[in-house]
């Protein structure tokens, strides 16, 4: 143990001078560390939003939403599939999570039940009394249906935050259907609901001219279409928001964009939303416009007819724009919710909290002064017990605090109040190992020791103590980062990354003093 080739001299000189380097972006604000040459690091410490301040919101996803629209599409589907067929049916409808249908044509059964099962082979099938043929998912395709639509909602989210330029957005998924979304330094929390709330499905529909306005608001609305409200306009005579009668197939949906971005509209000069679509939506667009010159052309979002114009000419370039009441920060937000894509489910929000940066920055002072008093505590109790020996354990225990503040730069791991804590621990657990090994070497010179000797034995002999301790505890901060949320998380990166700074520290760094020092001055004893 006394032997320190080297290679491993160099190594240490190596961590060394990468873990100063990796800190030093800390010391200047974030702009000044962005314009530092590539060839330096520049990334800094991500403070979480205990420390800077944001938004805290708990997201559910409304599963239930998404189970009804597929059991209604399965509804559709058995009506076109019999009607194809000139199977004679009645009662076709949705109870709860079951679609059930009565087939009147009791010779045509068994061909019913086929083109029923080949609709969809996540569905089975149940023929009963009378006819009466029930369908109904799996329990299997509804948990991976649920799963999916959390799954694709998470990163929707992730999307849209991204698109708003937030930085360090922690999201994460909670429980079966819920989303924690935390967004530091956010001081538009109202703005970044409305963002995160909107499904933003768009879907773009032909009007029903079939019969009036009048009629349809009277109780006559033709199948296959439906009556939507206006999102803008209001109806002085109705009391109301006007209504449009439209077709419910959609001709085109918001997947077939591939980019919208906020203008201004030439005829009016008000803000709009341009939006270009893919290969298949442009020529469905060109077709439908085309075909239907004359015709009020319904744009539909989240439920509600956002414009309505009238088709003057067959649109063939594959982009149109989108007009309305709109304000310019309404345009920037709707492109961005079309850009980042539509929420297969709505979200409801469980749980909001928005911190102050005052908060965040008294919490910061606080930590700096906790972290100040421990190592100042640490430091001199270390001199006053083991003199010199306890100098080295300190300038190793300021290079272990400046590593772990490096490793957080370079993993650009989150640093919340509770990692602070963990910090402070790790100061106190940082010496332990030296202690270890400075009792060790104290009682080896009591026996009567040479110091080159005791030095040896005392390194090798607490060194499986050392491991034995830190890889237990190490084990520990695993299990609460894998079953811990949050400040948890935070709490346990801090401390595994100290217990793993530590160790090295102890058995390398400080032994490299040590070793130093013992062979320059070859003393005839040791005062330890």
């Amino acid at each position: 143990m006394i032997y320190f080739s080297r290679w491993k001299i160099l190594f240490v000189l190596a961590v060394t001078a990468l873990s100063f380097a990796f800190l030093a972006p800390n010391f200047v604000d974030r702009e000044s560390a962005e314009k530092l040459p590539n060839w330096l690091p520049h990334q800094q410490i991500s403070l979480g939003l205990d420390l800077q301040g944001g938004s805290h919101l708990l997201l559910e996803v409304d599963v239930a939403t998404v189970i009804a629209e597929r059991l209604e599409s399965l509804v559709d589907s058995v009506r076109t599939e019999l009607r194809k067929e000139r199977i004679r049916y009645e009662g076709l409808g949705r109870s709860g999570t079951t679609v059930s249908v009565t087939i009147r044509d009791t010779d045509k059964m068994d061909t019913a039940r086929n083109i029923l099962r080949d609709l969809d082979r996540s569905i089975t099938v149940t023929a009963g009394e009378g006819g009466r043929v029930s369908m109904a998912f799996t329990e299997a395709a509804l948990q991976d249906l649920a799963s999916s639509v959390v799954e694709q909602s998470l990163e929707i989210i992730r999307r849209r935050i991204d698109e708003t330029g937030v930085r360090e957005p922690s999201i994460q998924r909670q429980g079966e259907n819920r989303i924690l979304v935390q967004l530091p330094g956010v001081d538009e929390p109202e703005r970044m609901k409305d963002i995160l709330g909107k499904t933003a499905k768009l879907t773009f529909h032909l009007t029903d001219d079939q019969v009036s306005l009048a009629e349809a608001l009277a109780g006559r609305v033709p199948p296959g279409s439906e009556l939507l409200p206006s999102a803008e306009e209001s109806d002085p005579r109705q009391g109301r928001a006007r209504m449009h009668l439209i077709k419910k197939r959609a001709i085109i949906t918001g997947e077939m964009l591939t980019n919208a971005q906020p203008t201004v509209d030439q005829q009016s000069n008000m803000p709009a939303v341009s939006f270009r679509f893919d290969a298949v939506g442009a020529k469905r667009f060109g077709d439908v416009t085309a075909h239907n010159v004359g015709k009020q052309f319904a744009i539909v979002l989240d439920g509600k007819v956002i414009s309505a114009p009238v088709i003057r000419e067959p649109i063939l370039g594959g982009s149109g724009i989108i007009t309305g009441q709109f304000t310019v920060q309404s345009a920037q937000d709707l492109a961005l919710l079309l850009r980042a894509g539509a929420l297969p489910a709505p979200l409801t929000i469980l749980e909001e909290r928005t911190v102050g940066p005052g908060l965040g920055q008294d919490s910061i002072e606080a930590g700096k002064l906790a972290s100040i008093i421990g190592t100042i505590a640490v430091v001199i109790i270390m001199v006053l017990a083991y003199g010199l020996f306890g100098i080295f354990a300190n300038l190793a225990l300021v290079f272990n605090v400046v590593s772990i503040l490096a490793l957080l730069s370079v993993l650009q791991a989150t640093l919340t109040l509770p990692g602070i804590a963990g910090i402070v621990l790790t100061v106190g657990m940082a010496v332990d190992a030296n202690v270890l090994i400075f009792e060790r070497i104290r009682e080896e010179t009591r026996a009567g020791r040479t110091p080159m000797s005791a030095i040896d034995s005392g390194f090798s002999v607490a060194m499986t103590t050392i491991i034995d301790s830190n890889l237990t505890t190490l084990i520990a901060a695993l299990f609460l980062y894998i079953f811990g949320s949050g400040p948890v998380r935070g709490f346990a990166v801090t401390l595994s990354i100290g217990i793993i700074t530590s160790m090295f520290t102890a058995i390398m760094v400080t032994r490299l003093m040590v070793v130093t020092w013992l062979q320059r001055t070859k003393p005839k004893a040791l005062a330890v």
